[in-house]
């Protein structure tokens, strides 16, 4: 078993009036059961970051990455199994009805477009010392004020 830290790549996808979209995770998952998350997941052998990114986003919502916005950070963490992830977010938009995402069966069970007043409900599910995702998600509009969106 390896010892380098998982590689993963994360979408914050951003609408024309600057929300970002946040899918809740179904309950049977192992990692973040129930929880709000971003688009994203484990980048393959193989793949880059970038592909990594754009490959999450067309399977968890059916969208197609149209325009990388830029870096939002990167964020190392560790699961409930025990592995370290080093993950790297990305502002993009994407192609495709935004009324619609076709969420992963079994693996998300809804989402929410949210504005930056809204982060606080993505502490919903998560351990009350956690706040990865809405940190991510902070830093995500704060990225979208410092390019003017």
């Amino acid at each position: 078993m390896s010892t380098e830290p998982l590689r993963c790549a994360g979408a914050l996808v951003v609408d024309d009036e600057s929300r970002i979209f946040f899918q809740r995770r179904s309950p049977d998952r192992r990692l973040f059961p129930n929880a709000w998350d971003i688009v994203g997941g484990h980048v393959e052998a193989g793949e880059t970051v970038e592909e990594a990114l754009r490959r999450e986003v067309t399977e968890e919502t059916g969208w197609t990455v149209s325009v990388v916005l830029g870096q939002v950070g990167e964020y190392t963490w560790t699961g409930d199994d025990g592995l370290t992830r080093i993950e790297t977010d990305f502002l993009v938009r994407v192609d495709g009805d935004l009324s619609r995402p076709r969420l992963e069966a079994g693996r998300h069970t809804e989402f929410r477009w949210l504005t930056e007043d809204e982060t606080t409900v993505l502490d919903e599910g998560r351990k009350v010392d956690d706040g990865l995702i809405r940190r991510i998600a902070e830093d995500g509009f704060a990225a979208l004020r410092l390019i003017g969106l």
